[in-house]
């Protein structure tokens, strides 16, 4: 008897653990939060939308990569990413531009193929563009007559390139070494840097150029000039939600309109608004939740 009672509990104690290994909460919709402010602001709203307006609610778990992140959500760990399409193509399908059909967007183009062979979409676009940008200081974009990328390949050899280690990566087409070998151009020296560290960089003089993005509110903060990608090397990043296919009906039950719900959130934004939300946190030092609560009130898409 003693030992069927020792075999029970320790098949129970197997169960729990089982169980708890996942982390996975079939009650909760999954989210790891970005590595920057947009994503964490847009996740919030994501979370404060659906449970104002179901019976669903967001857990929202530690900060994670990006291609991670993607890979946790095909293997079935997460449930909802904010992303952009050109980051859908080019660092998580790792297909080109020049892989889009003619007459096709880089959105619906990567939207299909992902649906097909990842068991991920996108939702509809939240109306701002946050792609890869090259930016200078004004007085080294007025020393060298910089108003264009292709303006710096006669002088980049006096100056220095650094940017944070993504941008270093193999992951994806649109990185460093395509980049400079695109453009022709070759720095007299490039730093990989700490994303937290790079505005201070340039500010300081530690580095000339660098790579942002065009809704950073750190740009706005830093007034740096933004060099026109004038042979069209980086593609659009539209923003918008990116969802595992099977996520609206498993939560049918106590969300029916989920992906109404979600798809609230599309085209609320341009690219003005969501550097203004990120200059809210990165500059005036106010929370992801408190700048997400406010506008998501200011626009009547959350009821308290």
């Amino acid at each position: 008897m003693k030992k069927l009672i020792c075999f029970i509990i320790v098949v129970l104690l197997a169960l729990v653990a089982t169980g708890c290994s996942t982390g996975k909460d079939e009650a909760s919709i999954i989210i790891y939060d970005g590595t920057f402010s947009e994503m964490k602001i847009v996740h919030q709203m994501v979370k404060m939308v659906v449970e104002d307006h179901t019976n669903a609610t967001v857990d929202i778990r530690d900060e994670m990569d990006e291609v991670n992140t993607f890979k946790e959500m095909v293997a079935g760990n997460v449930d909802i990413l904010n992303t952009y399409d050109g980051t859908l193509l080019t660092t998580f399908l790792k297909l080109d531009t020049s892989d889009i059909p003619e007459g096709m967007s880089l959105y619906d183009y990567a939207n299909g193929v992902a649906s097909k062979e990842k068991g991920v979409h996108l939702l509809n676009k939240l109306g701002s563009e946050n792609t890869y940008a090259v930016g200078v200081l004004p007085e080294t974009a007025a020393k060298y007559n910089l108003k264009t990328i292709s303006d710096l390949a006669a002088v980049s050899d006096q100056l220095i390139f650094g940017a944070e280690h993504g941008f270093y990566t193999e992951e994806g087409s649109m990185k460093y070494t395509p980049f400079i070998k695109f453009y022709g151009l070759n720095f007299k020296e490039n730093k990989p840097i700490d994303l937290s560290l790079k505005y201070a960089a340039i500010k300081n003089g530690s580095i000339d150029v660098t790579i942002v993005y065009t809704t950073d509110g750190l740009n706005k903060e830093a007034g740096l000039v933004i060099l026109e990608d004038d042979r069209n090397f980086f593609p659009e990043y539209n923003d918008a939600l990116l969802v595992r296919n099977d996520l609206f009906e498993r939560f049918k039950d106590i969300a029916p309109n989920l992906e109404e719900v979600l798809n609230s959130l599309g085209g609320q934004f341009t690219d003005e608004i969501m550097t203004d939300l990120t200059y809210e946190v990165d500059v005036n030092g106010r929370t992801p939740e408190d700048v997400a609560h406010e506008y998501l009130l200011k626009k009547g898409l959350i009821s308290k």
